[in-house]
């Protein structure tokens, strides 16, 4: 599959197909949308809330969580907002999320069928990981998101002029719901 996609991308360039996602680095409506990677939302959300390539910058990860106060998420918007000029952030859950209810304790035996060796699993833990917590799902994506938005807004280094919403979309029709805002 791979191949195919690296084949593909020598006849994208060959065509100069890229010229029109041509657009700057800053992020013209100055929003930063942390969300999930869920292989539904790839079209869905820019289509839903009307993005287009350069609007704003946008961080996917599993469950679209801070799962660590000083790991990526934050430093991704960090550098959205003190380099890049965002001034709001969005945090967008979705419906039927696959990290909805995922127990940790089945995803470490499966990590073992795979190969992972329980010195390994070991090594995590004694570096300071709280392995199960790192690895579990959220039981309601409403309260996920909640807690999302309270993370960044109660983090120090985040600007307190910054605003910060919670949302979760609907992964069959694109509809938004507001569950929060920096003023709840």
């Amino acid at each position: 599959m791979i191949e195919e996609m690296l084949e593909f991308n020598k006849k994208f360039v060959a065509e100069k197909q890229y010229e029109k996602f041509s657009c700057g680095k800053y992020p013209d409506k100055k929003i930063a949308i942390l969300t999930c990677m869920d292989t539904r939302l790839v079209e869905l959300l820019p289509a839903a809330l009307n993005i287009k390539n350069g609007d704003v910058k946008i961080i996917k990860n599993a469950g679209g969580v801070v799962t660590n106060p000083f790991g990526s998420v934050i430093r991704s918007l960090l550098v959205s907002i003190i380099e890049l000029g965002v001034t709001e952030i969005m945090v967008i859950g979705h419906t039927d999320c696959g990290v909805q209810h995922i127990d940790s304790d089945i995803m470490i035996h499966h990590m073992k069928e795979r190969g992972i060796t329980q010195e390994a699993i070991d090594l995590m833990k004694y570096c300071g990981i709280n392995f199960e917590k790192w690895l579990a799902g959220f039981d309601d994506v409403e309260t996920s998101v909640k807690e999302t938005v309270s993370t960044i807004v109660h983090h120090p280094l985040i600007p307190k002029d910054v605003k910060v919403g919670g949302y979760v979309i609907n992964t069959e029709t694109g509809e938004l719901k507001i569950i929060c805002g920096t003023q709840d």
